[in-house]
C-alpha cells in the first residue's frame, strides 16, 4: 500500500469521526493524497474502505476554501505527526516550506478544491464562511 493510500485510509477514519460528532468536513489539502483517493473512487475497493474506515460511504466533493486545516490535532492525536505525502504534489514534488512551517508551528494553512460529503446524500456541515475562498 502506497504512503498515499496509507494516508487516504486515516483521512476518511478522521472524516467518519468527524461526522459523526456533528463536525465539518475536513479539507483535503494534499494533491499527492487526492491522487490516490481519484484512483480509488467508484470502485467496489473504495465502498468497502469507505465503510471500514469512515463506517459510512463517503462522497468526493468540490469544495474551495483557503486557511487552517481543523483536523490536524485529532490526527496528531491518533496518528503521530503528518507526514510530508500530505504537503506533496501531485507529481510527488514536496512543498518544504510548508513542511518546515508545519515543523515549527504544529499547524497547516493551506488551499483545498475538494472534500468527502457524507454518502446518503446528505451534506456534511459547510466550512465556516471564513474558510470559504
Amino acid at each position: 500500500m502506497s504512503t498515499a493510500t496509507t494516508e487516504l485510509r486515516r483521512f476518511l477514519t478522521i472524516t467518519g469521526q468527524r461526522f459523526k460528532t456533528g463536525q465539518s468536513a475536513p479539507e483535503m489539502f494534499s494533491p499527492a493524497v487526492d491522487a490516490a483517493w481519484h484512483e480509488l473512487l467508484g470502485s467496489p475497493a473504495y465502498e468497502a474502505l469507505c465503510l471500514e474506515t469512515a463506517g459510512q460511504p463517503i462522497r468526493h466533493v468540490a469544495n474551495n476554501g483557503h486557511g487552517p486545516i481543523a483536523w490536524v490535532a485529532a490526527y496528531e492525536a491518533a496518528y503521530g505527526p503528518l507526514p510530508e505525502v500530505w504537503f506533496t504534489n501531485a507529481q510527488g514534488n514536496v512543498n518544504e516550506e510548508a513542511v518546515a512551517r508545519y515543523q515549527e508551528t504544529g499547524t497547516v494553512v493551506a488551499e483545498w478544491d475538494c472534500g468527502p460529503a457524507g454518502g446518503d446524500g446528505d451534506i456534511a456541515p459547510d466550512q465556516p464562511e471564513t474558510a470559504r475562498r
